[in-house]
């Protein structure tokens, strides 16, 4: 594949409003999730989540349009705007937006629904129907800064940011668009909260990806934005390959364990780097602390690189999981490439498979990344990323 410059980055996460202080939140390696204070959890196994706090909307977008979006569009556009601030740069018109979301405004269609039980279909507000739909935070990305190229969301559960990220640098490598802006964007709402604890897919306490006592992952919101361009004065890093494939003995809610379809996507994203197996510095694993997702992942892993497993980071006992969560950990592995560092692992305390993720911040030659995502429902979607541009 044509290596795709990775060329701004923007964050709005669980604990850091910008990408200095995600970079403290990484290297700090500690959880941020704390006690859920928006709606009321008495009756639910779990009351904690990985919440954005201290977001202030308007530093980043203007009143009059603020109006018009719900938090999760005010998520999304606010990374956005960080990630253009960031790359110093308008990379035109001919820009396309391919955001992630596995929710999407979930809070908004409820309250639109309540409206129109209590008001009727006349007086219910169509603002609020208008902002229900998953690509509303990618089509105001779009509105904000004039961009006419492509406008795609995907819904991919887990896997959702990183299936993203594959469609916007597919259409740079074709020639569709000059430049896109990628990511994800989640929102913890009660009702999806609500849910998933219900399905018994939240732990009670933390995260603990690839841990022995592992008993479930942590919800996380938030947005993360990345500028791709095919040319650029300067980068963080590289995106050089992708592969995707599926689990066909996974259900709807939940993984299955055909390990053999992950390491299948792992080496299709080594294959389209053009690099080799052992070439692979360092894992960014989507391992997120449930037992049967961490499970398959890992022994695909043993699998394909057998007694040479490289260093593995599982960052998302740090921020949760979903759309934001799976941007936030290709933020994280992008860091690590440009700043030669791999991140703590929080949340590990005793093995389980063959390898031990990373326990503590560490420098490290890093020239090629694989970042894995791996849906409940099957979705499996791959990633490399490069430090150098060929």
């Amino acid at each position: 594949m044509t290596r795709l410059a990775i060329s701004g980055i923007g964050v709005v996460a669980p604990g850091a409003i910008g990408l200095q202080a995600f970079r403290a939140l990484l290297d700090e390696g500690r959880s941020a999730s704390t006690p859920i204070d928006r709606f009321d959890t008495a009756g639910l196994r779990t009351h904690d989540a990985a919440l954005v706090r201290d977001f202030k909307p308007r530093d980043f977008i203007n009143p009059m349009k603020m109006r018009r979006m719900n938090m999760l569009s005010r998520l999304g556009v606010a990374a956005a705007k960080l990630a253009l601030d960031d790359a110093g740069l308008d990379p035109g018109r001919n820009t396309g937006v391919a955001m992630g979301t596995a929710f999407g405004p979930v809070q908004t269609s409820v309250e639109y629904m309540q409206e129109y039980v209590e008001k009727g279909a006349a007086l219910a507000p169509p603002q609020l129907f208008a902002e229900s739909v998953a690509n509303a935070p990618g089509s105001h990305i779009a509105i904000e800064s004039d961009f006419r190229g492509f406008n795609v969301t995907i819904t991919q559960r887990e896997s959702s940011a990183l299936a993203a990220a594959m469609y916007a640098s597919s259409q740079i490598v074709k020639g569709s668009v000059d430049a896109a802006l990628t990511g994800g964007v989640e929102e913890v709402t009660e009702m999806t909260f609500s849910v998933l604890d219900r399905l018994g897919a939240l732990s009670p306490e933390i995260a603990r990806p690839f841990d022995a006592r592992r008993d479930g992952m942590v919800m996380g919101e938030g947005s993360a934005v990345l500028l791709l361009q095919a040319r650029a004065s300067k980068a963080y890093a590289f995106f050089s390959g992708f592969g995707m494939a599926r689990d066909t003995t996974a259900s709807i809610s939940d993984w299955g364990d055909d390990h053999g379809a992950i390491a299948a996507a792992m080496r299709a994203a080594i294959d389209d780097a053009e690099i080799a197996l052992g070439d692979v510095d360092a894992i960014y694993a989507g391992a997120n602390g449930s037992v049967r997702g961490d499970a398959v992942e890992a022994r695909a892993i043993e699998s394909l690189f057998g007694e040479r497993i490289p260093p593995v980071v599982a960052t998302k006992g740090v921020f949760g999981e979903y759309a934001a969560g799976g941007a936030l950990q290709l933020v994280a592995a992008v860091l690590a490439v440009h700043e030669q560092k791999l991140h703590a692992s929080a949340g590990f305390e005793n093995g389980d498979f063959r390898f031990t993720p990373t326990r503590e911040r560490r420098e490290s030659a890093l020239r090629h990344v694989l970042v894995n995502s791996v849906s409940a429902g099957g979705g499996i979607v791959c990633a490399v990323i490069s430090r150098e541009a060929s």
